[in-house]
């Protein structure tokens, strides 16, 4: 039972740090490419829809590392599921400190309402974003070790 819980988890942070790294390195740069308002409609859109998911996916992959952290706890590479789980605890904390309130002013930006610096803070937005993606990375590299 412990390795299916083991594959499961290492599958949905895995999933969930494709997510995250095409978002940085792929779709925001296509977005920001975008002629006209473009590449802002598509980040707000996808304001609205990763902000809806994402909260569930990075709690529920941390519920399921600590389970598995505890129900390994005597297992080979404990130590590393716990570190990993310590990482998605801070990439949490990034996202609700850091990421979340600028993405929960970019939902509700319109062509015809946009702030002043609205570029500086998409600009704040992926900085933030490309420590929380190496964080994820990070987390999901500790999984991987710890099936070994």
């Amino acid at each position: 039972m412990l390795s299916a819980l083991e594959v499961f988890t290492t599958v949905v942070v895995g999933v969930m740090v494709g997510v995250e790294f095409s978002v940085a390195f792929f779709v925001n740069p296509i977005l920001d490419g975008l002629p006209g308002d473009n590449g802002l409609r598509g980040r707000t859109h996808g304001a609205r829809l990763l902000g809806a998911v994402m909260p569930f996916w990075y709690i529920g992959s941390l519920v399921l590392v600590a389970v598995w952290a505890v129900a390994g706890r005597h297992h080979h590479g404990a130590g590393l599921v716990v570190t990993a789980a310590a990482l998605l605890i801070l990439s949490v904390i990034m996202s609700v400190l850091l990421l979340v309130p600028i993405n929960n002013r970019v939902k509700t930006w319109t062509a015809d309402g946009l702030p002043a610096d609205w570029k500086q803070q998409m600009n704040r937005w992926d900085r933030f974003h490309y420590v929380r993606v190496a964080v994820i990375i990070a987390a999901f590299a500790l999984l991987v070790g710890a099936l070994g």
